[in-house]
């Protein structure tokens, strides 16, 4: 694997006024180093892991603030309100970017909602996009993330789809591993299933978490 490049200087200038922004947000929860490095961290996972090729500085902002939130939770410095779910895949390009994006609609706030990828791919699965914008749900604005430590702290929940052992395993958690099929280069045919299977979990999972909310 050859050395990660550094970010290019005009992107260093865009990540330190992020930095700088992210900073006063989440002041009284971190230090500024605290922030400047889990910017310029989840730069670099985007760019290597992720292998984010357009709009990485922007995605970066969202990445650094769920994971900083992610982080704030975990230690108690913000009170969780909502069950946190985190929804784990390889490629964080169908099956978890689908539950989440299930969940989040039928929960309509009662859970907050993650998800990432063991390996992620570059983009989300066209055909993943096509059959959930069938069912109303839009994933124009969403993108394969990297796992990180962070988020697997943060959850109450972590569900599996085949990523074997690539999750992390804290006490007090619970773990689920939910079979199903990748629908990696699959037609939106092929998907349907799949993502009507994802749904039937995910209102059965919510029906557990928040009873009133289903």
């Amino acid at each position: 694997m050859g050395q990660q490049r550094p970010p290019l200087l005009c992107d260093v200038a865009v990540l330190e006024r992020t930095a700088t922004d992210l900073s006063e947000k989440f002041s009284g929860f971190f230090p500024e180093q605290t922030v400047y490095r889990y910017v310029f961290e989840s730069h670099t996972a985007l760019r290597r892991t992720a292998k984010v090729k357009t709009h990485v500085v922007s995605l970066t902002r969202q990445f650094a603030i769920e994971r900083l939130t992610a982080l704030a939770l975990s230690e108690g410095a913000i009170v969780k309100t909502v069950p946190e779910v985190l929804f784990v895949c390889v490629h964080n390009a169908g099956r978890s970017q689908m539950a989440a994006a299930l969940l989040h609609h039928h929960a309509q706030g009662a859970v907050h909602v993650r998800s990432a990828g063991s390996a992620p791919a570059d983009t989300i699965n066209p055909a993943v996009r096509e059959v959930m914008s069938e069912i109303g749900l839009d994933l124009a604005q969403e993108f394969p993330k990297p796992l990180t430590d962070d988020v697997v702290r943060a959850a109450d929940v972590v569900i599996t789809m085949g990523c074997g052992d690539a999750c992390p395993i804290y006490p007090g958690k619970r773990y689920l591993d939910w079979e199903l099929t990748d629908p990696a280069g699959k037609s939106a045919e092929e998907i349907r299933p799949i993502r009507d299977d994802i749904d039937a979990r995910v209102r059965a999972l919510l029906a557990e978490l928040v009873p009133a909310a289903t």
